[in-house]
């Protein structure tokens, strides 16, 4: 009877995981206070939290709206638009409230400047004055985690070609372009900051049939086989860099402008609810890079959900209370 019984409850178990998945009913993101909620008292406010559609995007964008719903607030969530320019749009036109930029992008793409900044600070500093006085766009301190982009290839490759650094990998490519296959994502290969600026920087250009354009989440893959290119784009926060043991090659020119992560946000909605900065402060400076590799590989190699990523790292912190 016992066993009949515990078929039963498992039969029916099943059946309600299925029904659940089959209604595509979303984790549940509700928090309870914790230690943000003594930053600030957010119970009047009512905010847009937006963000891009890659994993570190949609993670960071439940990051904030769980972190401020915890103070009282109320986070509309528009996580997963496509694209910077997108999100950058819906922000200025005031759609969203708030997302989180890289300030890499807040200086190349959306302030149009050529020149690099190589200070992380120095970047953030120019980047949130500028937008503030240009655009009416606030930026919160920013997190120690730098999503810059950078190469990287499988471990293996990499002790077999004798490839530490990006002049190593250029000096590969001027002597032997056939073991210096290239792969990388169409918005690296079209922005200054990126591939072309890249080959200026370190003096070496690939021929065209070792270049391979993938989309960006396939190229840690196509490292990791070597196919069908030994190299690649990535982005070094990304959490398959430790998965797959992957190698990335050393910035030694510095070449790659700092992309530290930082909540941008509208003037007039910080101005009206000041206590916002209060409760993220503390979500930013614990965001480093190993912590964002960790968060992203929950999602990309472990196959949780952007939400439950995120209130499992707040709750562990004591940020929210379950």
């Amino acid at each position: 009877m016992r066993h009949k019984l515990t078929s039963v409850t498992g039969l029916i178990a099943g059946i309600a995981l299925l029904s659940s998945c089959a209604l595509g009913e979303e984790p549940s993101t509700e928090v309870s206070a914790g230690s943000l909620a003594a930053k600030g008292d957010l119970s009047d406010v009512e905010v847009t939290v937006g963000g891009k559609e890659f994993t570190e995007q949609l993670i960071l964008c439940e990051l904030t709206a769980q972190a401020l719903e915890s103070a009282g607030a109320t986070a509309n969530r528009s996580c997963g638009m496509s694209g910077s320019s997108s999100v950058r749009s819906a922000l200025l036109s005031g759609d969203l409230d708030m997302y989180w930029e890289y300030t890499g992008t807040g200086w190349v793409t959306h302030l149009g400047e050529t020149e690099p900044i190589a200070d992380p600070q120095e970047l953030y500093q120019a980047v949130a004055k500028r937008d503030k006085q240009e655009n009416s766009v606030a930026w919160l301190e920013p997190a120690p985690a730098n999503n810059t982009y950078a190469v990287a290839v499988s471990r293996e490759k990499a002790e077999e070609l004798g490839v530490e650094t990006l002049s190593d990998y250029a000096e590969l490519v001027n002597s032997d372009p056939a073991s210096a296959s290239f792969c990388g994502a169409a918005e690296f290969f079209g922005r200054d900051d990126g591939w072309p600026g890249l080959k200026d920087a370190y003096g070496f250009d690939l021929p065209g049939d070792r270049v391979s354009e993938l989309a960006a989440g396939p190229i840690y893959n196509a490292i990791d086989t070597a196919n069908p290119c030994v190299f690649g784009e990535v982005f070094a926060t990304d959490g398959r860099i430790a998965a797959l043991d992957l190698a990335v090659l050393e910035d030694d020119k510095q070449y790659f402008t700092a992309y530290n992560p930082a909540v941008s946000i509208r003037a007039e909605v910080l101005d009206q609810h000041p206590a916002i900065e209060d409760v993220l402060a503390p979500v930013a400076e614990a965001l480093d890079d190993q912590t964002l590799q960790s968060l992203n590989a929950k999602v990309d190699v472990d196959g949780e959900t952007p939400e439950e990523a995120a209130k499992e790292w707040l709750v562990e912190k004591g940020f929210v209370g379950e």
